[in-house]
């Protein structure tokens, strides 16, 4: 089967495989392992624009595939694919590493075939990937679906004049080309994302259901998640997704919104094939008062059987959580406080109120139906010394005995770790901010990100603690919180066992990886290789329990006769596009970005 373009995405480590790296905690307050396996939801939304169009466009979860088998064998895989150009994303910077080799591997195998890539990361260090010999082309900027049509369009025609499409790092021969930054769309609703729709007929028209799952264990807790902005009102010191970070990277100055009206036919779409939770992205108070009661008030009339997860960036009165009560039965919340310190929190942007506002919060949503609240807290952030990371643990107590000790409280707590957002206030001035950054470049993280621990995978220090100090308060602290868990009963005596010897087991590894590091270079690999299964295991939810992160998920979550309807529909759908299409060639060819939709590069 040929197709236009396939879309893969890496692992963290790209030999992950062979050589194990004790990534400690780094994955543990997210759905995927430390390989990084999910990608990110803007693959989808790629994919399902081009389709639109009539073109063939696969997507290959290469690192998802490596954790389901280790007898899955990637150069073959991709060695038998026939396409007119490949994609890989480099969003996270974790995907350094992976991203790069992936992109190595797929050029040895293919080598006339243009390697292109997208994503925060890769537009940060657009520069620097264009100089790898293995990499054609970098879309930059946070909304890449219609510029990458126009490059199809470009590479269908044979044409190789590219200076034309906007936010386009490419070379031709010797020549390298840095189109400005100028495509930055004032909202996301004539694009779906993510393209759940793309993702079920993929299924059927592809027939492969493995190749684009999420994430390594999809299938027995199918998340989804819902993008309700591009760009962010926030401009917290260590997010590359903040205000400034945007404003900086992708010449974003304000929010791109995705209206209520769509958002509500995505989680009605959704709900038709799914009953687990939908996560929605980000503070729908963004949008502003109007959008946030437009949005319920179409909510309320779907009568939603999933389960419904919120994000607070700030506190919340009782009138939000009254309309989230009413207009979906099942809904959680999800805030990320880093710290219980006030002056730190107003510093660094993050929930910004005083500690009872804190508390008046969670009592609203509790009071109004909230099925579950998580509360993350963070080691290494700007102006946290040891102590101060220690007494987070201490609000969680107060937290809990101020909520009535409501078994609906769910407490973590997780180091900024590996890497400092690039494009983020604390990446782009650190001593302004009291870091010491070790990895400035592409290349410096790609080497960090395959060191054998997470301590030494750290791109940063701050003046309140060295690496040790963030490492040692990331264990003490979670051992603290986990006592904390069993005192309350939120945890059983098995649980917290089981979570205090992996802490204790993961500390005197990290001094067994330091002592290995000492020797001289030739003993250290036979050194780890004689450490390696412990440390698999040790990387598996680390300082917390497997299922304290997770929702509840209804029986039947997903049916597997309702998933073939909806993809019979949405194959039906493209059917009519081909047809279309067959009437009208010429249609792709003359795409062209809206006036509107492109900005003046000053």
């Amino acid at each position: 089967m040929k197709y236009d373009l396939v879309l893969l995405h890496a692992p963290s480590v790209y030999d992950f495989r062979k050589n194990s790296l004790l990534a400690g905690p780094i994955s543990d307050v997210v759905p995927s392992s430390p390989v990084f396996e999910m990608y990110p939801i803007g693959l989808t939304s790629i994919a399902d624009y081009l389709e639109r169009y009539g073109l063939r466009v696969k997507i290959i979860n290469i690192a998802n595939r490596m954790l389901m088998s280790e007898k899955f064998d990637v150069e073959k895989k991709l060695k038998k694919i026939k396409t007119r150009m490949f994609g890989i994303d480099l969003h996270w910077l974790p995907h350094a590493h992976g991203s790069i080799e992936l992109a190595k591997i797929v050029k040895k195998l293919h080598p006339d075939t243009p390697m292109l890539f997208g994503g925060l990361s890769a537009t940060y260090y657009h520069k620097e990937l264009i100089e790898y010999p293995f990499i054609d082309f970098v879309l930059r900027g946070d909304s890449t679906e219609k510029l990458t049509l126009l490059l199809m369009n470009k590479l269908e025609l044979g044409n190789t004049h590219y200076a034309d499409i906007p936010n386009l790092t490419w070379k031709k021969g010797t020549e390298i080309g840095y189109n400005p930054l100028t495509y930055v769309p004032k909202d996301l609703d004539d694009i779906d994302v993510p393209g759940y729709r793309y993702t079920v007929r993929s299924v059927f028209k592809y027939r492969n259901f493995l190749d684009p799952l999420p994430y390594n264990g999809w299938l027995q807790y199918p998340n989804t998640a819902l993008l309700t902005a591009r760009g962010c009102s926030q401009n917290c010191l260590i997010c590359g997704g903040s205000k400034d970070a945007y404003d900086q990277n992708c010449g974003r100055s304000s929010l791109a919104l995705r209206s209520p009206e769509k958002l509500v036919e995505d989680i009605q779409f959704i709900s038709r094939f799914s009953r687990a939770p939908i996560f929605i992205l980000h503070d729908l108070r963004q949008g502003g008062r109007e959008y946030v009661k437009e949005f319920f008030s179409r909510l309320k009339e779907l009568n939603l059987k999933n389960e419904i997860v919120f994000e607070l960036f700030q506190y919340a009165g009782e009138e939000f959580f009254k309309m989230m009560n009413e207009s979906c039965p099942k809904y959680s919340i999800e805030i990320t406080l880093e710290t219980h310190d006030e002056k730190i929190r107003r510093y660094n942007g993050k929930f910004n109120c005083t500690n009872p506002k804190v508390i008046e919060t969670l009592n609203f949503a509790l009071k109004h139906g909230a099925k579950k609240i998580d509360l993350f807290f963070m080691t290494g952030i700007p102006s946290q010394t040891y102590q101060s990371a220690m007494e987070n643990i201490d609000f969680c107590e107060e937290i809990h005995l101020s909520c009535n000790q409501d078994p609906r409280l769910f407490y973590f707590v997780a180091p900024l770790a590996p890497f400092l957002d690039p494009a983020s206030p604390a990446f782009e001035n650190p001593e302004l901010h009291g870091f010491k950054k070790f990895c400035h470049t592409l290349e410096d993280h790609r080497k960090a990100i395959i060191q054998p621990s997470w301590k030494h995978m750290l791109s940063y220090e701050t003046t309140k603690m060295t690496r040790d100090d963030i490492v040692n308060s990331t264990y003490d602290s979670a051992q603290k919180l986990n006592d904390f868990k069993l005192k309350y009963g939120l945890i059983d005596q098995a649980g917290h066992d089981e979570i205090k010897g992996k802490i204790e087991k993961s500390q005197q590894y990290i001094q067994k990886i330091d002592y290995v590091l000492a020797l001289p270079e030739e003993q250290q690999q036979v050194e780890l290789a004689k450490i390696q299964k412990e440390i698999e295991e040790l990387n598996k939810y680390s300082i917390c329990g497997k299922n304290e992160l997770k929702w509840e998920v209804q029986k039947n979550y997903a049916n597997f006769f309702s998933l073939a309807l909806v993809g019979i529909e949405q194959l039906y759908e493209e059917y009519l596009i081909k047809i279309k299409h067959a009437f009208q060639p010429k249609l792709r060819h003359q795409f062209k970005l809206e006036p509107e939709q492109q900005k003046v590069k000053m």
